[in-house]
């Protein structure tokens, strides 16, 4: 597969995601992980990864930690959050 093509894709996919991920529903995830605490960034990387799955998207767990971390790094902001979302989601 040709690089221009492996963007392409990857540029649909995202494209489809941002139509998907409703500032609604990223503000109820976001206020999951601050009522949590973000304590433990296996629970946050759990609710990640649940909010994910829900919408068809698969996640490692090891990303989702990473993320999580980063996620929380940045005081748990909207555009950090979808952004680590984009990143994680998987097509399933």
């Amino acid at each position: 597969m040709n690089t221009s093509r492996a963007t392409a894709g990857r540029s649909r996919v995202r494209m489809a995601m941002k139509e998907r991920f409703t500032v609604t529903e990223l503000c109820a995830l976001r206020n999951d992980l601050i009522q949590g605490g973000m304590v433990d960034s296996r629970e946050a990387a759990e609710l990640l990864q649940v909010f994910l799955a829900g919408r068809g998207y698969g996640v490692s767990q090891t990303a989702a930690i990473d993320a999580a971390g980063r996620v929380e790094m940045a005081g748990c902001s909207l555009p950090v959050l979808e952004r680590e979302l984009e990143g994680l989601a998987l097509v399933m």
